[in-house]
């Protein structure tokens, strides 16, 4: 997946990860950008993005995956996306921005349920309400608006006609003008099984979508992610990185719920393990401006089951030592076909265990020729895990084996 003897630095990331160098040993934001020297940064976060690391990087000569501050509001500001979208011509939900409790009881009078409500800006993957219930839609508004939810970032809001179909997670890598395909995927959003409970950041997984073969992709690539692409360029945004298109597949075609501006999480634990090309020089010409090749991917299936901590996502425990991981922080046990990815955790004693520091913690992937195998390894993997409090979710990517099978 990278080129031979590459070297990586993560940072900050975590004790879980190699190349960890640790919390305040390299620092890359707004007072440290040149403490580090790199051949290629790729910049994970969407905070940092939309901050402006990626033009004070380039503005060094460096080479950089990860839009400007001005391509990084297709994330920081959901209104921002949807103008660009109308802009392009890209089909999405009928939506309205609101920034009064009583604009929002307008807008949702008109509406039937489901509603759906979103902050403007940076919520961590959470700042979204679907709900059947009209008096929970409105309460949510006015705790968004008056700051009690989620800050600045929920001064404005919009409001969106709710969707039917199943989702699918389309990532693409641009270099500016040209845009290529990574596998899609499909998340699991919600807390608990069966689609119910609060949004998160994800719990869970799986790629491929046997229903979005090449054929479909290239299809949602024409009418989703190129022609934002195209936007951004004739608004004289020079967007090289990646662009995260959160589809629904309705029944009157795929209509943009979001759009993220980095590699999607769960998402990128599911993709990156299948991907056969060299990802370094797949990067690195992208953010050259001289990208020419789409990234190949291996036959296998790929599912994550993500390990959250007691509380997540409204208020999670920490502090919580984590059993069955081993000093590299893989299962104690070697299992093959299974990678433990980190999130939420740190290791305040080198010698010591592994501890719960976020709300989703650790992310299990198990990789094998069928779903349905990828999956039963992903949570025999996760059951050699545990922690106090510890919470995931039963039924990621059961629909897709079940359906694999029959």
């Amino acid at each position: 997946m990278a080129a031979q003897g590459a070297e990586v630095i993560v940072t900050p990331g975590n004790p879980g990860m190699p190349g960890h160098v640790g919390h305040g040993s390299i620092s890359i934001d707004r007072r440290g950008a040149e403490e580090l020297e790199a051949d290629l940064f790729v910049i994970g976060p969407e905070v940092p993005l939309v901050d402006g690391i990626a033009d004070r990087l380039r503005a060094r000569g460096c080479l950089v995956v990860g839009p400007g501050a001005d391509g990084a509001q297709l994330e920081g500001s959901k209104a921002f996306m949807k103008e660009l979208l109308v802009e392009a011509g890209v089909p999405t939900a009928r939506h309205w921005t609101v920034t009064e409790p009583d604009q929002a009881r307008t807008v949702l009078a008109s509406l039937s349920a489901p509603y759906v409500i979103k902050t403007d800006g940076l919520a961590a993957g959470k700042g979204v309400l679907v709900t059947d219930d009209m008096g929970a839609a409105l309460g949510d508004v006015e705790d968004k608006l008056s700051g009690a939810s989620f800050g600045d970032a929920g001064a404005t809001v919009v409001i969106e006609e709710g969707l039917v179909g199943p989702e699918c997670s389309l990532i693409a890598l641009c270099d500016g003008s040209r845009a290529v395909a990574f596998a899609p995927a499909q998340d699991f959003k919600r807390a608990l099984d069966g689609d119910r409970g609060p949004n998160t950041g994800g719990m869970g997984a799986y790629s491929p979508m046997p229903a979005v073969d090449e054929e479909l992709t290239e299809e949602l690539m024409d009418v989703a992610v190129r022609p934002t692409l195209h936007a951004l360029k004739a608004r004289g945004i020079d967007y090289r990185g990646l662009l995260y298109a959160g589809l629904m597949l309705t029944a009157h075609g795929p209509r943009v719920i979001e759009f993220n501006v980095r590699f999607g999480d769960p998402e990128a634990q599911v993709v990156l393990p299948r991907v056969t090309s060299d990802l370094v020089e797949l990067l690195s010409k992208a953010a050259a401006g001289d990208l020419d090749e789409a990234p190949t991917f291996s036959d296998d299936a790929a599912v994550t089951v993500v390990l959250a901590a007691e509380g997540y996502p409204e208020a999670p425990r920490t502090g919580m030592a984590i059993d069955g991981l081993g000093a590299d922080g893989q299962l104690a046990a070697p299992f093959e076909g299974v990678t433990v990815f980190h999130a939420g955790t740190t290791r305040p004693d080198p010698h010591g265990p592994f501890v719960v520091s976020g709300g989703r913690v650790l992310a299990v992937t198990g990789v094998a020729p069928s779903i349905a195998s990828a999956r039963a390894l992903a949570y025999e993997g996760a059951r050699r895990i545990s922690f106090d409090g510890a919470q995931r979710r039963l039924d990621i990517a059961a629909e897709a084996a079940q359906e694999e099978g029959s």
